[in-house]
């Protein structure tokens, strides 16, 4: 099986939509904005287009489980952490993220060492939908400003923080014998 092909080139395209992103997040023009909300929801699509991609076609690589997870938590981490320098998102629900984060990888990473692959989670996939439209409301808000997109977003975070917390658990609880 190529190593390179279409599901993991749309994963690679990912990672590389994250420094025009990066840049743009941080420019406080119109144009600007709306390459950053392209940029995320282009590579948010793909997030879902290669999985299915490579399930569907039989095209599951070994790059391709190790990139797209990664391409995931890139996208979406850095995403938050440059929402959390421009003040439109709390620190302590990125901490929140990230802790969990850390902790499934390290679960993760404690069964590989005992050649126990832990497939993602429908709960973690959901987290990571979840965290993908709420991340591009508040990039449209950065554009709108309007009130009440402002507390859709804050709901949309709090439901990301317990979907977060959940998925971590579930985690946890799925792989408690391994840790033991």
């Amino acid at each position: 099986m190529k190593t390179l092909n279409l599901p993991t080139i749309l994963t690679i395209l990912r990672i590389v939509l994250i420094a025009p992103l990066m840049i743009c997040i941080f420019m406080n023009n119109l144009t600007a904005q709306i390459i950053t909300i392209l940029c995320f929801v282009l590579a948010s699509i793909t997030d879902f287009v290669d999985g299915r991609l490579a399930r569907k076609n039989k095209q599951v690589t070994t790059l391709g489980e190790f990139l797209d997870p990664l391409a995931d938590k890139m996208l979406v981490n850095l995403t938050f952490l440059a929402l959390v320098v421009l003040g439109r998102v709390p620190v302590w629900v990125f901490a929140i993220i990230l802790v969990r984060d850390f902790i499934v990888d390290g679960v993760r990473m404690l069964a590989a060492k005992n050649r126990i692959t832990i497939a993602a989670s429908k709960y973690g996939k959901l987290k990571t939908m979840v965290q993908m439209i709420t991340i591009t409301l508040i990039l449209m808000n950065v554009i709108i400003g309007n009130e009440v997109f402002g507390v859709i977003n804050t709901v949309l975070l709090y439901i990301v923080v317990a979907l977060t917390v959940f998925s971590g658990c579930d985690y946890l609880i799925k792989s408690r014998k391994l840790m033991i």
